[in-house]
């Protein structure tokens, strides 16, 4: 023990990494235990932490946080016994790239307890076509000319250089895709695809993807080691601060990926509710968000850190008091009642907003379908109007109505509403459910879908499941097929078959916006009605 003490007392120089006798003291400790022995030294030459492993390999404990920017390394460098003529490891070499470390270094101890040999290695800039780090050749223990300093600094300076090409192609944050599923990988392609453009919509630049097809999902890592060394591979190479998951992750995941990376890590859940933050702009609309990312937020609170489980002190918390833990989840749970009281009370202003119109004798026409389906487009073409329409997932978010008047002096309400998308988070379905109460009170439903988009078929079917949960299944509908312009003959002679009542259309031409301003007037109820004459075929209703 006091040997060990002693090595962790004394500063070791950064040309070099050693002196003779430090180097010759290292060695002979290490075969006196059997085992390796690790030294982590700072910048300055201090020794920050001893560490004792097993004869064939050596744990790094956890560690500070990194050193600020994500352009820095950790500031500190690991030097460590090998009891056998072997280099660096690959195990070396990932924890060199986990940590972000500044060099890590080998020195091999024969059977006598003599130093024989060095080795080190340090990372390198990003390039998608090179390693992401270099190992320099075994030399003689005592012809080591290395300053680990200077070439710490000099990464360092390359590393920023690095961040600043990437920051002036833009500010936005850099994430890796990752999709881990049972699922064949060409539908793990697609799923990969949208969460791309949920990234987009999100303001996220995508630098990689990384798709793994697993019989079963492991319950707490997901990935292995090889997978999750690529992944840090393609993180440092795009310079991402994120990885963002497909599907959602439990507590125990994010807990264990943590754990192996300093970058943020999300799934798509949460990448959907920050999408729906940023996009809310009414009241109800920001207090449904709210209220979703709470109820996302409560199971995961379990063990999040360690300082969540410290004691309450001060007036009126001595004693035993309740945990920070208890308290976090107390308040959430006390959010979620006030959030759901206060929505119950615009629950009930739309209500009446709906009493009177159907009062006024006004049918409610209502937009349903897949985000990015163009929705909001065509309800801008039927009503000239300026409802936000972009090309980006959920571009729309709080439920939007418009009049529209026909010819014969009848009028309706549009309504634009919410975009579906597979899997749907529960969080969310629960949380905007008041916002889907206008298609409760819809005497027609238009379905609209993508006919461009190569999963058309899944998107259909994503959104007719949600509107069969919501038993909608009554109400009468129209499948239209946007962006029918877009299509070549072959490909609309494939879906005239395969959906032979539907409406082709383009929102942006007028001959198609006439078609569907006559199918709808045609299915409609009205309470006044003339009979009227429509010209050309009609799609069914179903």
């Amino acid at each position: 023990m006091k040997a060990l003490t002693r090595l962790g007392q004394r500063r070791y120089p950064v040309q070099g990494g050693y002196t003779t006798e430090q180097a010759r003291e290292l060695a002979l400790l290490s075969r006196a235990l059997g085992r390796q022995v690790g030294l982590v030294i700072d910048r300055q030459g201090k020794v920050d932490m001893v560490i004792v492993g097993d004869p064939a390999s050596i744990l790094i404990p956890e560690l500070p946080r990194g050193r600020g920017a994500a352009g820095r390394l950790r500031g500190i460098r690991l030097m460590h016994t090998h009891l056998s003529p072997d280099g660096l490891s690959q195990e070396d070499l990932m924890d060199m790239l986990f940590l972000r470390l500044d060099s890590v270094s080998v020195l091999t101890v024969n059977d006598y307890g003599d130093p024989v040999s060095f080795q080190s290695g340090h990372l390198l800039p990003p390039n998608a076509d090179s390693k992401p780090y270099r190992i320099h050749p075994m030399t003689a223990w005592d012809r080591v000319d290395i300053d680990f300093n200077a070439e710490a600094v000099s990464l360092e300076e390359e590393l920023g250089r690095v961040l600043s090409e990437a920051s002036e192609a833009g500010d936005s944050p850099r994430a890796i895709l990752v999709s881990v599923s049972p699922l064949p990988r060409a539908i793990q392609e697609t799923h990969i695809e949208e969460l791309r453009e949920l990234a987009r919509s999100a303001g996220i630049v995508v630098t990689g993807t990384l798709i793994q097809r697993v019989a079963d999902i492991h319950p707490r890592h997901i990935l292995g080691k090889g997978k999750l060394t690529e992944l840090e591979i393609l993180a440092l190479q795009g310079q991402a601060s994120l990885i963002i998951f497909d599907g959602e992750l439990t507590p125990a995941q994010l807990n264990s990926l943590s754990e192996v990376t300093e970058r943020k890590v999300l799934d798509r859940t949460q990448l959907i509710l920050d999408i729906f933050a940023q996009r809310a702009t009414t009241r109800a609309g920001k207090l449904q968000v709210e209220m979703a990312q709470l109820k996302y937020t409560q199971p995961r609170l379990v063990g999040k850190n360690r300082a969540m489980d410290r004691l309450m002190g001060g007036i009126g918390g001595r004693g035993p008091g309740e945990t920070k833990l208890e308290t976090d989840r107390r308040r959430i749970r006390e959010r979620i009642a006030k959030i759901k009281k206060e929505l119950d009370g615009l629950r009930q202003q739309r209500a009446f907003t709906r009493a009177r119109r159907a009062r006024q004798g006004l049918p409610v026409a209502a937009l349903v379908g897949y985000t990015n389906a163009g929705k909001s487009t065509l309800l801008n073409a039927l009503t000239r109007s300026e409802v936000l329409a972009e090309d980006k997932l959920f571009a729309t978010l709080d439920p939007t109505t418009r009049r529209l008047r026909f010819p014969e002096e009848h009028e309706l309400v549009l309504a634009d509403t919410v975009g579906f998308i597979r899997n749907l988070p529960k969080e969310l379905t629960e949380a905007f459910q008041a916002t889907l109460e206008e298609l409760e009170a819809a005497d027609l439903l238009l379905h609209v879908a993508d006919a461009s988009h190569p999963e058309l078929d899944r998107q259909i079917a994503a959104v007719d499941g949600i509107l069969a949960d919501m038993e909608l299944n009554e109400v009468p509908r129209v499948l239209i097929l946007n962006k029918w312009d877009r299509l070549e003959d072959e490909m609309r002679d494939i879906l005239r078959d395969r959906w032979p009542d539907a409406l082709p259309i383009s929102a942006e031409t007028r001959d198609s916006l006439n078609v569907l301003s006559r199918c709808i007037e045609n299915t409609i109820h009205w309470e006044t009605t003339a009979n009227i004459e429509i010209t050309g075929p009609m799609p069914k209703v179903y």
